[in-house]
């Protein structure tokens, strides 16, 4: 307890609230590893774990003035992140593989390839692209494999993404496509 009689968690809930960047610095620092092994322990990939991280605490700032003053903060933490963890497991177990574009994947090729070998590396692309979460999927697909060649606005309305996340997100999409193609 502190001196006021609020734990420290509590404490650290009413600075955030007033506003105060370095306990909001703290709150992350001292919860982030926590709400990171939830979803991998669930066995999901460490972007979808990222992924989860920014959503709980998005819903921790979107709820800071409603939580209860004798909220456990890493409870209700771990419960946001395993929520939305097993939401994206349902939506792994119930997603169809996506059916793309062989056109537009060939189109990514280089133009001095045989049939054949544009053939096996377009196979290749789509593959790894099957490999990979809807979330990535849907996302690299939008970017670089849709004809009209949408704004990163429409691409963030489509797939419900905050439009400042997609240049992040796009990045480490394709850092496992290329993990899975050079597997």
């Amino acid at each position: 307890m502190t001196e006021s009689g609020l734990t420290s968690d509590q404490a650290l809930l009413r600075d955030c609230a007033a506003g105060d960047s370095y306990a909001w610095q703290r709150l992350l620092d001292k919860y982030e590893a926590l709400i990171y092994s939830i979803p991998l322990n669930y066995g999901l990939a460490r972007e979808d774990a990222a992924d989860i991280v920014q959503i709980t605490f998005a819903a921790l700032l979107a709820q800071i003035n409603s939580l209860r003053p004798d909220s456990n903060v890493g409870g209700w933490l771990a419960t946001v992140a395993r929520r939305h963890t097993w939401r994206i497991i349902e939506r792994k177990k119930w997603t169809p593989t996506a059916e793309f574009d062989s056109e537009a994947m060939t189109a990514l090729l280089p133009e001095r390839t045989t049939a054949i070998t544009r053939w096996e590396m377009t196979e290749w692309l789509h593959a790894g692209l099957g490999l990979l979460g809807q979330r990535c999927r849907d996302l690299l697909t939008a970017l670089y494999l849709e004809e009209q060649e949408p704004s990163y606005v429409e691409v963030a309305q489509r797939l419900g993404l905050a439009v400042g996340s997609i240049g992040a997100t796009r990045a480490r999409c394709l850092q496992s496509l290329k993990q899975i193609l050079q597997a």
